[in-house]
């Protein structure tokens, strides 16, 4: 009796550890699915955000193109309006800037505003908003420019301070590379800085760039 006690206890024992032999670890297999699907995740959100970004670009190129300046107004920050530089090293004294509410009231004025000093003169630019937009920002047609998001094309003698101003923020760059006539010096570039609020990109900065003396 004994003998068939002691056999059972052993068979049972053995059954056991097989079942528990086949048994997977869910706490490994959980994390590593979790960890695929993360990744998978992350992946997609920056192509999703690659893709807006681009698009808002794209949207305030038309709106420049076509003078559209109620739609421009529409991409302005509702809470940090935007600033324009005039060159690559951003002012953050000397610079013009509008909240949402001022662009759209002085835009359609005739109202004289100071945007910087030119180059090499350094002699004032002053211009309304519309004279500013249309002739120095989009001075050229940047819808047909060469486009990247988050890293610099065009680069002269001026200082770029734009990663320094805003670390944290998303910036397109519109590039037209300088004709052969002039031995390429004379490229142009326009960058949009961009900031989400409430799951939205609004532009928050206007920076041109170009040879400087």
């Amino acid at each position: 009796m004994k003998k068939i006690l002691i056999s059972l206890v052993v068979l049972v024992l053995v059954v056991a550890c097989k079942k528990e032999a086949g048994k997977p670890v869910p706490n490994v297999i959980d994390s590593i699915a979790q960890n695929k699907t993360d990744t998978a995740g992350t992946v997609q959100n920056i192509a999703n955000k690659e893709a807006v970004l681009k698009q808002t670009n794209d949207e305030v190129l038309k709106a420049l193109k076509n003078k559209d300046y109620t739609s421009f107004a529409s991409l302005i920050h509702p809470e940090k309006g935007v600033r324009f530089s005039m060159y690559a090293f951003v002012d953050i004294k000397g610079d013009k800037h509008f909240s949402k509410a001022d662009f759209e009231k002085y835009q359609p004025t005739k109202t004289l505003f100071t945007w910087g000093a030119h180059d090499g003169s350094g002699d004032p630019y002053k211009a309304t908003v519309n004279d500013y937009l249309g002739k120095w920002v989009f001075a050229k047609d940047f819808t047909a420019s060469q486009y990247s998001l988050n890293k610099f094309i065009g680069g002269g003698n001026s200082l770029n301070n734009l990663k320094e101003i805003y670390p944290k923020d998303n910036f397109t760059e519109n590039y037209i590379k300088g004709t052969e006539k002039n031995g390429e010096m004379d490229w142009k570039t326009l960058r949009f800085v961009f900031e989400e609020f409430q799951g939205k990109y609004y532009l928050i900065a206007v920076v041109n760039d170009q040879w400087t003396i």
